[in-house]
């Protein structure tokens, strides 16, 4: 990359993910412009352009013209689950670096082979799961790396909504998402529970999928009631899950589900050495030392610790894009590997999978 040369960004699906995050994150930075955005709704393109382009950017219906366009260097895929897989291996053969939104892929099949592509492109490839690069996710992340929890054996990932249905877009069409809560939040708290243990060799599992309040009307729901005849996804689904080294991932999700202490994005570390959790904003970490019990929470305010490139006040979803383009720029990996989205993939099919058959679903390696 030329001194001063900035990277030329396409985004390909300009519906709310990209809105929401992505776009406004990559206008916060100024080693990338954004060149090209394409959508099937080509308004949203346009009004895209409008908001977050270039006088010279353009606009496309079809994601293999501005693939076609050499000058790009990285896209950004914001679609539907469905089409993460078959867009971003386009992407990698076309000789772009991309940046897939979560989750990676609907299942590990299609995953697979966004793996295989960067790999055999030699292009860089992350998924994004924008929630490690939270205060509160690197400050457990170092306490684990410095071996304050020992041996990390037992642990709960949360994403539990009580009455959050999301009831725009596709989110409600499996065919298109691949699922409900568990492949939308759920792999939030799996991707950021197995990240801070570094334990990546799923065993086997169990799962539990339900359809009991899809059904319902007057459902009091944050996001208006949903229509109980486009709901075809779960509205909650539970896994455990056994590693090969025999510890073990309580995995919780629901959008809807008649309980009071529902938390999302959330993670429960137990230890040979001590615990950790982190509930909403909120680290604790909990042990013995000289013969007491203890349990503290740190400050985590801008200013206290650098865990992360960039300034003090910048949020999440910029954080995640100023790694992603230090690595394109130094060459190095980014936060989030495909390897590693790879394997939460997985577990979320195992989960499925056995759900559906009602059997132990095992992991081959």
């Amino acid at each position: 990359m030329c001194e001063g040369k900035k990277l030329k960004v396409g985004i390909i699906g300009c519906g709310g993910i990209a809105n929401g995050k992505h776009m406004p994150a990559l206008r916060n930075l100024d080693v990338c412009e954004m060149v090209a955005f394409c959508d099937i709704i080509i308004e949203r393109a346009e009004e895209a352009k409008r908001d977050y382009g270039t006088e010279d950017s353009k606009v496309y219906e079809d994601y293999r013209e501005l693939l076609a366009d050499e000058t790009i260097d990285v896209v950004h895929v914001c679609t539907p689950n469905r089409a993460h897989s078959f867009i971003t291996v386009d992407a990698l053969e076309a000789g772009k670096h991309v940046m897939c939104e979560k989750p990676m892929a609907i299942n590990s099949e299609e995953a697979l082979k966004m793996l295989e592509a960067a790999r055999r492109t030699g292009k860089k490839l992350t998924i994004g799961y924008q929630s490690r690069q939270t205060n509160a996710n690197r400050y457990l992340k170092r306490e684990a790396e410095e071996g304050t929890f020992g041996d990390i054996y037992y642990a709960r990932a949360i994403a539990l909504r009580r009455r959050a249905v999301p009831t725009w877009g596709v989110f409600l069409d499996e065919k298109e998402q691949g699922g409900g809560p568990l492949i939308d939040i759920g792999t939030h708290a799996l991707d950021m529970t197995l990240w801070i243990m570094d334990n990546y060799k799923p065993k086997y599992c169990v799962g539990s999928v339900y359809h009991k309040l899809n059904d319902q009307t007057e459902t009091a729901n944050a996001f208006g009631d949903w229509d109980p005849e486009k709901f075809t996804v779960e509205d909650s689904a539970f896994g455990y899950v056994v590693m090969e080294n025999g510890a073990t991932i309580s995995v919780e999700s629901s959008w809807a589900i008649n309980m009071l202490d529902t938390v999302e994005a959330s993670t429960i570390l137990c230890g040979t050495k001590a615990g950790g959790q982190k509930i909403e904003d909120r680290v604790r970490i909990n042990g013995i030392r000289q013969g007491r019990q203890y349990d503290y929470s740190p400050n985590l305010n801008s200013g206290g610790v650098a865990f992360y490139d960039g300034g003090g006040n910048e949020d999440s979803a910029t954080r995640e894009a100023r790694q992603w383009y230090n690595a394109i720029i130094n060459d190095t990996d980014p936060c989030v590997l495909p390897e590693q989205a790879y394997v939460v993939t997985r577990i979320l099919e195992g989960i499925y999978t056995s759900a559906k058959t009602g059997e132990i679903y095992r992991f081959e390696n």
